[in-house]
């Protein structure tokens, strides 16, 4: 195929504004190179703006400072214990050899910093080699302030993360929300919040400027992308991939309205954030039933990996989950818009939710990660029906915990019973007959797990029973922190269904981050990142941040290999592909 006629020219072009795209823009650019950074939608961000921001870097320098010294033979035992050989073992070893390189060279070219978590549990913390803490980072809080008007192009979070209309919280922050009429402490915080947020809304600030999470990870790349000076376009998708003597040599886009050729001499990057919201590639990849659930944003519709596809790109093969699962309720409002909420880490685990199947039963350690909660759904629902499951609690638990969109302390809920969201009834039986299931049977769930919430131990499902159930649960709750009666009425539920949080399934790459052909050839000039890649867990959730982790590592690989790439018209001289 010929070159077209070239509107701009750079030595890389990345497609995709997410934290996978945004550290190869940034690595190339540092590297020497001129780069291009291209986005579909008008915000900067993807999914990471919209994610728990957690960062998994096995081996990073943090890790002894915080009080778990790790080494590679310990973390490697471990990614062997729960990956196994869903992923290829040269990708597993790659990230655990670069992964803590890629969190120096950010701190030290970039605006990133990550803050290694003192304690914080593996998902598997009784396998071979699992740490308790020291592996998984926080992006630390960002002064949204810092990007001037260019604030507004920040994707913002999840709802679900802000309160008040717009003032991200953390897990701690919420706590301390909870507790400012109990604790003098959590008043001086929950003060401090609240003022900086209502200052930021008199100033004229859509939303709070103290950011969090995954929005303050995304904000710190998008300032040092800013900071840089690497060109961007919004509102621009990727149509083609145009390949010249079997080479990705530049991309087709549609810029301001416009069909506009781009050439990468070096090549393109892309991470334009998976399929989870692709009907197409939801039925050719995941286990069914399946439905628009994710908690991914909406515009991430597997265009990119289609078009790399289309570019000679194989899928990678032999994982075990198409996506990274996580129960997700959803509210159906009166105006037809839809909300989605991710039962992550807030709710099952505290001690007094109950969540069962169709048949009314239990079908799980509701304390369990989000993954594998979805997993016992798909397992539970080959004999009985467990899409959806329902997450089950009495009047105290709500009243303290709250469970969903449902707020705890009181705050109105008629709104929710009224959408069916949240169900209400003064007996479980009247309760499982408001569901459809069979209320004698949820009424004898009940029963036994109250009778092992006495016990403190739960011979059904291990509720609370590993340290990683127990950093979810309520520490004041003796003697197990994620057990507790269902006993006060009323009762209440919520149905949840099968979400993710992003695909794992995507294009087979190899340790450079380059797309690979069916017969495992590397395709000249084409790098993956982020969700596009096949996951390097293989469709496995060893521990928070490992798709952070790995968008972050191999984007910054993807964007070293480029600036040490010959130009396109080099590369049959020189044999590199």
């Amino acid at each position: 195929m010929t070159a077209p006629a070239w509107d701009a020219e750079y030595d890389v072009v990345v497609v995709g504004a997410g934290a996978g795209g945004m550290a190869a823009a940034l690595t190339a650019k540092i590297e020497g190179c001129s780069v291009l950074l291209v986005e579909k939608t008008d915000r900067v961000g993807g999914s990471t703006a919209v994610s728990g921001g957690a960062v998994w870097a096995p081996l990073n320098a943090q890790s002894a400072r915080v009080g778990h010294p790790d080494s590679f033979e310990k973390a490697w035992t471990y990614m062997r214990s729960t990956v196994g050989d869903a992923a290829p073992v040269g990708m597993q070893q790659a990230f655990l050899r670069q992964s803590a390189g890629m969190v120096d060279y950010f701190e030290k070219h970039t605006a990133v910093r990550l803050v290694a978590r003192s304690y914080s549990p593996d998902y598997y913390p009784d396998r071979d080699g699992a740490a308790l803490g020291g592996r998984s980072l926080d992006p630390a809080m960002f002064d949204g302030r810092e990007l001037g008007p260019k604030f507004k192009e920040l994707r913002d979070p999840l709802p679900e993360f802000m309160v008040l209309g717009g003032m991200m919280i953390t897990m701690t922050d919420a706590r301390h929300l909870l507790a400012v009429t109990r604790s003098f402490t959590s008043w001086r915080e929950g003060m401090k919040l609240v003022l900086r947020f209502f200052s930021d809304r008199l100033r004229g600030y859509h939303r709070g400027t103290r950011v969090v999470l995954g929005n303050a990870l995304a904000a710190r790349l998008f300032k040092s992308v800013i900071d840089r000076g690497i060109p961007y376009w919004l509102d621009t998708p990727l149509q083609k991939l145009h390949l010249v003597d079997g080479a990705v040599a530049g991309v087709a886009l549609l810029h301001e309205g416009k069909p506009t050729h781009v050439r990468a001499r070096r090549g393109v990057v892309v991470a334009t954030g998976g399929f989870p919201w692709s009907e197409a590639l939801r039925g050719e990849q995941y286990p069914q039933p399946t439905g628009p659930w994710s908690m991914s944003p909406q515009d991430n519709r597997g265009e990119g990996i289609a078009l790399a596809r289309d570019a000679g790109a194989a899928m990678g093969q032999g994982h075990t989950n198409p996506a990274f699962w996580a129960p997700v309720s959803i509210l159906e409002r009166a105006d037809g818009t839809v909300v989605r909420y991710p039962h992550l880490v807030w709710d099952r685990a505290k001690p007094g939710l109950m969540a069962v199947n169709g048949a009314g039963r239990r079908f799980v350690n509701e304390s369990t990660s989000y993954h594998e909660f979805v997993r016992g759904m798909y397992r539970s629902h080959e004999t009985v029906p467990t899409l959806p499951a329902y997450l089950v609690c009495d009047h105290d638990f709500m009243e303290k915990w709250g469970m969903g969109l449902a707020l705890p302390g009181g705050r109105p809920r008629d709104h929710l019973l009224k959408a069916g969201y949240l169900y209400k009834a003064a007996t479980l039986r009247a309760l499982g007959d408001a569901l459809g299931i069979d209320g004698a049977a949820l009424e004898a769930s009940a029963a036994r797990f109250n009778a092992q919430a006495e016990q403190g131990r739960d011979d059904d499902f291990g509720k609370g029973g590993t340290a990683y159930n127990r950093y979810l649960g309520d520490a004041e709750q003796a003697p197990n922190a994620c057990l507790g009666p269902l006993r006060q009425a009323p009762f209440y539920a919520v149905k949840v269904y099968a979400g993710d949080i992003g695909t794992a399934a995507g294009i087979a790459c190899n340790e450079q981050a380059q797309a690979l052909d069916a017969a495992g050839r590397p395709i000249p000039g084409l790098y993956m990142a982020g969700n596009d890649m096949h996951s390097v867990m293989g469709g496995e959730y060893p521990a928070p941040g490992i798709t952070l982790g790995p968008a972050l590592t191999f984007g910054w690989i993807a964007g070293r290999e480029l600036a040490q790439a010959p130009a396109d018209s080099d590369r049959s001289q020189s044999g590199h592909p």
